[in-house]
């Protein structure tokens, strides 16, 4: 039997699975690293402590399936996006920990670049805005902060690269540095209209050419990995970002398809085909993936905090003990009460991106308890996402003709009450899958796509299979007093706003 594995490194542990070519899963391996936070605002990772943890998992979900290297036919990445690394070119020893997406260290400098004027060139470029979040500010702070680093990049020394661009160039021995179009459109240096590494980027960011790796479609042979670590080569033939990832393994491959990822924070895109839409409502416009050198574009919208309001529920609240209590819970609650949490306790991301503004309750009693605020948490989640679904349909015309349906995955989609709710609000079918690792399938699905195991996407979508339709419920009228209740809770929030 041929397996296909992918690879899936994520921010607070690596992943490796096994499927099989029917897309059943045979054995999977997870292991947590270290995190570090050398400032406030500031998050870094250690690159040796995810090679560790990727190798290892991959060893160990090989051995669960008694899988030989001679039993995979090729291996899929996905990655934690924006995260940076910079090493040596010859001895591959990293300059500096990796910096992780949700470091913020760089804010003063997308500040000044706003305040000089840039952002519209930029955003033009990339399809991106000026933030912390994204990877070529994290770039250029390495280059002027790590001593002789700048000097050793102008020499040709070093390379750049994104987890998925490091990890290949590791399992490569060094052979290998390239990454795929998913990956560098979330740099800040990459143009998603013409696919390539932009000049008048690169110079604004001070990052010198030599660093940067090629980019590849997202199903391609990378190369092999080296015969000592599996026993055999194995061929890398898949790479795809974690957003962009669970889109292809929610197989959204039709324009005007939207699926929405659920774990800490909740990312959204919506496929609007070989169209770049430029976005009125502060989403991102970005590359959903590229094959056969045709590229496919999305409209991204990401919230900042979804299970994590959960998490605070029961870690900063004690009212819960298990993430699973929540929804029975909510159902508790008194039908008589309108209370709204606007979970802003990092800042509101899309479409309002104010890093500024903190969380709030809005409409508490003297009854509100427990239930009500279970009740306000999990609904939260599907207000913001409603905001995106009403922005992304917005911004792109053929929204009015596409499927209105939403695909859903992460760890909330397992939540029935929630995903109910999101219906109701949404006015449109939420479907849950029945595999819910679609990020690692993704990646599978690239690999196998290029190893000739799994087939076009089009066959490959009928593969997908639903596990529940939850269809809208609520009457109109409710619907529509609970959004306008929402819409004055955020308006009051940003209204509160200390940064002006």
């Amino acid at each position: 039997m041929s397996f296909v594995m992918a690879i899936d490194q994520g921010t607070t542990s690596s992943r490796a699975i096994l499927f099989r070519d029917d897309i059943s899963i045979a054995a999977s391996a997870q292991q947590e690293f270290p995190q570090h936070f050398p400032a406030s605002g500031w998050v870094e990772h250690e690159p040796d402590d995810i090679w560790a943890s990727t190798l290892a998992t991959c060893r160990a979900a090989m051995e669960k399936a008694g899988a030989s290297a001679a039993d995979i036919a090729a291996i899929g990445i996905t990655n934690q996006r924006e995260t940076v690394v910079v090493w040596d070119r010859i001895s591959g020893k990293a300059i500096h920990r990796a910096i992780v997406w949700q470091d913020r260290r760089t804010a003063e400098f997308c500040t000044k670049l706003k305040t000089d004027g840039h952002e519209p060139m930029i955003t033009e470029k990339t399809g991106l805005i000026v933030d912390p979040y994204f990877s070529g500010t994290k770039v250029a702070w390495l280059l002027d902060n790590v001593p002789g680093a700048r000097a050793r990049a102008e020499r040709g020394e070093l390379r750049f690269g994104t987890i998925d661009c490091y990890l290949l160039w590791r399992l490569t021995g060094g052979r290998v540095h390239a990454t795929d179009a998913t990956n560098a459109s979330r740099t800040l240096l990459f143009n998603i209209h013409t696919g390539e590494w932009d000049d008048d980027l690169l110079k604004l960011l001070g990052v010198p050419r030599s660093m940067l790796p090629q980019v590849r479609d997202s199903s391609a042979h990378f190369g092999d990995t080296d015969y000592e670590l599996f026993g055999a080569p194995i061929a890398i033939r898949g790479i795809a970002g974690d957003q962009q990832a669970a889109t292809i393994g929610q197989a959204c491959f039709t324009p005007g398809m939207i699926k929405s990822t659920y774990g800490t924070g909740c990312f959204a895109l919506l496929n609007t085909g070989a169209t770049p839409v430029r976005s009125h409502n502060k989403l991102l416009t970005t590359i959903a993936y590229q094959l056969g050198g045709k590229r496919t574009y999305a409209l991204e919208g990401s919230i900042f905090v979804a299970g994590s309001a959960v998490q605070w529920l029961r870690d900063g609240l004690g009212i819960i003990k298990h993430a699973s209590e929540t929804g029975p819970l909510a159902d508790k609650s008194d039908p008589m009460q309108s209370v709204y949490l606007v979970p802003a306790f990092v800042g509101m991301g899309a479409p309002y991106w104010n890093p500024r503004v903190r969380g709030a309750l809005f409409g508490m009693t003297r009854n509100t308890g427990p239930a009500e605020l279970a009740h306000a948490a999990l609904e939260s989640v599907c207000y913001q996402t409603y905001d995106l679904w009403a922005a992304m349909r917005d911004d792109w015309s053929g929204a009015d003709a596409a499927p209105p349906v939403l695909r859903v995955d992460g760890g909330m989609a397992a939540s029935d009450w929630t995903m109910q709710r999101l219906a109701d609000l949404l006015n449109a079918p939420v479907d849950r899958p029945v595999i819910q690792e679609t990020t690692a399938l993704g990646a599978a699905y690239l690999a196998g796509l290029s190893a000739g195991v799994f087939p076009e996407p089009a066959k490959f979508a009928d593969n997908w299979r639903l596990d529940h339709r939850f269809r809208p419920a609520m009457s109109a009228a409710t619907r529509e007093r609970k959004l306008a209740g929402w819409g004055r809770a955020v308006k009051g929030l940003l209204a509160s706003d200390e940064g002006e």
